[in-house]
């Protein structure tokens, strides 16, 4: 059974809320039992950040927090490269300038922000 992943970890999530904005998580991680979790989505009314929640975020949104464009004319690409998903900024002639990779699009997107965030490109 293949399982899709829809949302960030929790250790992902927590190592994201210390990078990004708290308002552009779309999804929280609450405490279902000592072991489990739950996820739910943030609504209008709703906030992430009370002591027992997580925020999280789904793909629209960590797509969201990247850059579409960068100064010097590089873009955001998200594809799928035979079984690994590639995150990657590229100029317009096809050159690649940062690219990560993963088993799924939330990591390699996971990734490209933890790399952007130790360049201080975000």
């Amino acid at each position: 059974m293949v399982t899709i992943k829809a949302f960030t970890s929790v250790e992902q999530s927590l190592k994201l809320a210390e990078i990004l904005p708290l308002e552009s998580a779309d999804m929280k991680i609450l405490p279902f039992t000592e072991r489990e979790y739950r996820v739910v989505p943030i609504n209008d009314i709703a906030v992430c950040g009370r002591e027992d929640e997580i925020c999280a975020w789904s793909l629209a949104a960590l797509l969201d927090v990247l850059p579409d464009e960068s100064e010097d004319n590089h873009f955001l690409t998200l594809s799928k490269e035979g079984a690994e998903y590639c995150c990657c900024y590229e100029d317009i002639n096809g050159n690649s300038f940062r690219h990560t990779f993963a088993d799924n699009p939330i990591d390699a997107c996971v990734n490209m922000i933890m790399s952007l965030n130790e360049l201080k490109m975000l």
